[in-house]
């Protein structure tokens, strides 16, 4: 795998069982996004961190340089990657301020063709998010930034398959759900996220060619996270993680395929 460290520390690839898995993003700019105060997706994986929607947009990583560990505010997040040809583990460590809360998620974006299928356990909760709302046979509630469904169909909707492009994109996120899965042709890929006594899920974007109004692209996120909402400033009591007394927090992600 590599990471551009002048990007924000984006992961730009990721080859396990003999393929690349991350897309390459829709060419909407060239060079490192230091500064850039709007989000531009430029593909790959980004670490997105202390929130995904909201304030800052796509969180305050994405547009500084990175080390092995970078700074927000006053925290300072390391990670550190081992793995081999089939898997790739992440180990994160977060110091912050006993109390902080905070959503984080791997927002990786993958290199995948018209009908991967993507797993999770039948009758996981799915919160759908208000873009998804002219694919339900029922009127969005009124005020309501998400409603709660049951995985694999949430709403009649598949998103368990990335179809061809129809003009939609969805975002959910699959609650306390730390394992997902991915066909693509050949190969299946496995998202594993561990953080003990966190709330730990898995984001879904999934945009056939629905995002943005002015041009319009393909793109499938599958994004482990912690947290149970993309906007930190929308969490409930137990919708965000929450560093410890410690001052210090700990969490591993692991990525590994085989073919199929």
């Amino acid at each position: 795998m590599s990471v551009d460290p002048a990007d924000g520390g984006r992961w730009t690839s990721l080859r396990l069982a003999g393929r690349e898995w991350l897309w390459s993003g829709p060419g909407l700019l060239t060079g490192p996004r230091e500064g850039h105060e709007a989000f531009t997706d430029a593909g790959g994986l980004d670490e997105c961190f202390p929130t995904v929607r909201g304030t800052p947009d796509h969180g305050g990583l994405w547009n500084q340089p990175w080390e092995s560990s970078v700074t927000y505010a006053d925290t300072t997040l390391t990670r550190t990657f081992t793995g081999d040809a089939e898997t790739v583990a992440v180990d994160y460590r977060l110091q912050a301020p006993p109390g902080f809360r905070f959503i984080w998620a791997a927002h990786a974006l993958l290199d995948c063709a018209v009908g991967a299928t993507i797993s999770a356990p039948s009758g996981t909760n799915c919160r759908l998010y208000p873009e998804a709302a002219d694919l339900l046979p029922n009127p969005w509630p009124a005020n309501a930034p998400w409603i709660t469904e049951t995985w694999p169909q949430p709403g009649g909707i598949d998103l368990g398959t990335y179809g061809p492009s129809d003009g939609t994109a969805v975002g959910a996120i699959l609650i306390d759900c730390p394992t997902v899965n991915v066909v693509d042709r050949d190969a299946e890929l496995t998202w594993t996220l561990s953080c003990p006594g966190q709330p730990v899920s898995t984001a879904l974007w999934r945009n056939l060619a629905g995002f943005p109004d002015e041009a319009p692209y393909r793109s499938l996120g599958v994004e482990p996270m912690l947290g149970r909402v993309f906007d930190l400033a929308e969490a409930g009591p137990d919708d965000a993680a929450v560093v410890p007394a410690s001052g210090e927090l700990a969490w591993r992600l692991t990525a590994s395929a085989r073919p199929v």
